[in-house]
C-alpha cells in the first residue's frame, strides 16, 4: 500500500513539474512573440524618427547649399548635398504619412488635404532632386543651356529652351509645399494630439515663402537669406517627429494566451 502511495506521489510530482515547465515555455513564447510583433502604433512611432532626420537635414543644409547655377553642378559640394537631399525627400514622405496617421480622426478634411498636397509636393521634389543629383552633372558640359535653364526654372519661366511641362510641375511643388504645409499645420494645431508649438511653426514656416515671391521683397533679400528662412520648417518637422517618437501611449489591449490549460476559442470566422 505504501509503495502504491509513493508511486502515486512521484507521478503527481512529475505531472506538476511537467505542467510548470509547459507553462514557463508558453509564457516565454508569448513574451517573445509580443516583442517581435509589428503593430501599427510601432510603425507610426518609427516614422517619427524619419521626421527627426528629415527635418534636421532640411534645416542643416540650408546655410551651406551651393547656389543653383551651372558652375555649381560639377562641384564636390553638389555631389555630396544633392544625394543627401534625395534621401531627405524619401524620409519626408514617410514623415507626413506617420504624422497624419497618428491624428487621422482628429485632423479632418484639412489634415487630409494637407497630407495629400505635401505628399505630392515631396514626391515631385524627389524626382527633381534625382535629376539634379545624377543627371545634370552628366549634361553640364554637353548641354549647358539645358542645365542652366532647368536650374533657373524654379524661379520662373525661362526663355530660349523648351522644358516642356517641367516648369508647371515645379509650380505644383511650390503650391504643395506652401498650401499643404499651411493646411497640415493648422489641422495638427486643431487636432491637439501633437504639440501645438511645432504645429503652429509648421503653418507659419510653410506660408513664409509667399513673402519672398513679392518682387519688392525678393529684390531686397538675397537668395542666401531666403534659404535661411526655410530652416524653421525643418525645425518644426523634427520637433513633431520627436514628439511622435517619444510619446508613450497605452497599447491597445490584445488577447493574451491562456496561462492555464489549453482551450479552443471559436470565432465567427471559423
Amino acid at each position: 500500500m505504501a509503495t502504491t502511495e509513493r508511486t502515486s506521489a512521484i507521478k503527481q510530482t512529475a505531472t506538476l513539474k511537467g505542467d510548470k515547465q509547459m507553462k514557463t515555455n508558453r509564457e516565454t513564447s508569448v513574451m517573445k512573440e509580443s516583442k517581435m510583433k509589428i503593430t501599427a502604433s510601432k510603425l507610426i512611432r518609427w516614422t517619427g524618427l524619419s521626421a527627426i532626420v528629415a527635418g534636421l537635414i532640411f534645416a542643416g543644409y540650408q546655410p551651406i547649399q551651393p547656389p543653383e547655377v551651372l558652375s555649381s553642378v560639377t562641384t564636390s559640394a553638389w555631389a555630396i548635398i544633392t544625394p543627401l537631399k534625395m534621401a531627405m525627400c524619401l524620409l519626408f514622405l514617410l514623415s507626413w504619412t506617420g504624422l497624419y496617421a497618428r491624428q487621422v480622426k482628429e485632423a479632418g478634411w484639412p489634415g487630409l488635404a494637407g497630407f495629400l498636397l505635401l505628399s505630392l509636393s515631396w514626391a515631385l521634389q524627389m524626382a527633381f532632386v534625382f535629376a539634379t543629383a545624377f543627371i545634370l552633372p552628366l549634361l553640364a558640359t554637353t548641354a549647358p543651356r539645358f542645365v542652366d535653364s532647368l536650374l533657373r526654372s524654379a524661379a520662373g519661366p525661362v526663355s530660349g529652351v523648351n522644358l516642356g511641362a517641367l516648369p508647371a510641375l515645379y509650380t505644383l511643388v511650390g503650391i504643395g509645399y506652401i498650401l499643404g504645409g499651411l493646411l497640415f499645420g493648422i489641422a495638427t494645431l486643431r487636432a491637439g494630439i501633437l504639440p501645438r508649438w511645432p504645429a503652429g511653426l509648421l503653418a507659419v514656416a510653410s506660408a513664409l515663402p509667399v513673402v519672398f515671391v513679392l518682387p519688392s521683397v525678393a529684390a531686397l533679400i538675397p537668395p542666401q537669406i531666403q534659404h535661411l528662412a526655410a530652416m524653421p520648417l525643418g525645425i518644426a518637422v523634427a520637433w513633431l517627429g520627436y514628439a511622435l517618437w517619444s510619446e508613450r501611449r497605452e497599447q491597445a489591449s490584445e488577447p493574451s494566451a491562456d496561462r492555464g490549460s489549453p482551450q479552443v476559442h471559436l470565432t465567427g470566422a471559423e
